[in-house]
């Protein structure tokens, strides 16, 4: 517990850090908000991944990833819509939606052989790089976007001073580390005394607990009225998470797959994901995920981690 609380704790000071660093030497607002505090957020996954695929249990990667994929969507913006209801009228936004149902559609096709290689995991970066490029590019051409007007809101009018912001990188990207190599080997131990697989600790204990900087975000985006942020935090996340956060663990550790992730973990995730494609379109132009449709994704959430409960009962 103490590891994961460090593990958020320093992903905001690795944000505060790399983004005043970024306005001191005069980095787009724009390219901040959408590449420094996106993969800030995402940091977690990303390192604790990492040092799981170095530590040779990459099956705690991939349920880090998909888990925290399937808890974004279905916990958090669930929560969240319980609360407020989330609208959606960034054209931007909305052009990344269809982009998060192809890099789904994409991993599909990569994880059919049961097997995660190396070579997968290098087109899964690729397609990262490109992804991201393609997304800026896009928002440079419409600066006046909703999304981009709230993101650009967020950041501090002042970036302070160069050493504060070199001792928030510093520090943050140090703990940051430590606290992920804590987290790890914490799962790993309570996988050996829970008796589970490293794969079903990954898609709840792991992936909730990294997903807690997604949850505070998107809570605070929303009371405040920025709903298109909220929104992006989750769709951004849950982009980095399936082509970069995979991508890594598989570079670094090529490994077979857990025949059952296709079949249960996978459909779950991709079933969210067009959900959310559907809401976040709507049907007159704007998007819009209503209490009802956040009670339901919760419901969701709720019955996903119940049946991996009933699933690692009937095993023993």
């Amino acid at each position: 517990m103490g590891g994961l609380c460090v593990l958020i704790w320093s992903s905001d000071r690795f944000v505060d850090g790399s983004a005043g660093l970024a306005r001191i030497f005069g980095i787009s607002p724009l390219v901040i908000g959408m590449v420094i505090v996106g993969f800030g957020t995402s940091a977690p996954e990303l390192v604790v991944s990492g040092f799981s695929a170095v530590d040779g249990k990459p099956a705690l990667a991939l349920g880090n990833a998909y888990g925290s994929n399937i808890a974004n969507v279905a916990f958090i913006l669930g929560t969240t819509a319980l609360i407020i209801p989330i609208r959606v009228t960034s054209k931007l936004l909305r052009r990344e939606l269809p982009l998060l149902c192809g890099v789904t559609l994409l991993s599909f096709f990569l994880l059919w052989d049961l097997e995660l290689s190396r070579m997968d995991g290098l087109i899964m970066l690729a397609v990262f790089v490109l992804t991201m490029g393609f997304t800026v590019w896009l928002a440079l051409k419409r600066p006046e976007d909703d999304l981009l007007k709230e993101m650009k809101s967020e950041l501090p009018e002042e970036p302070g001073t160069k050493g504060k912001a070199v001792l928030n990188l510093l520090l943050g990207l140090i703990l940051l580390m430590v606290s992920s190599r804590i987290l790890v080997w914490g799962a790993v131990e309570l996988a050996v005394l829970a008796r589970v697989s490293e794969l079903i600790i990954g898609l709840t204990v792991v992936a909730i607990g990294t997903s807690l900087p997604e949850l505070a975000s998107t809570l605070a985006a929303v009371r405040k009225g920025e709903h298109e942020l909220a929104m992006g935090n989750v769709v951004g996340s849950n982009m980095f998470n399936t082509l970069a956060v995979v991508g890594v663990a598989a570079t670094i550790h090529p490994f077979p797959l857990e025949p059952g992730i296709l079949e249960r973990d996978f459909r779950v995730m991709s079933l969210l994901t067009l959900s959310l494609f559907i809401v976040g379109w709507g049907r007159k132009g704007a998007g819009r995920i209503n209490r009802w449709e956040g009670g339901f994704l919760l419901s969701v959430f709720l019955g996903y981690t119940g049946w991996l409960v009933a699933q690692v009962l009937q095993s023993r």
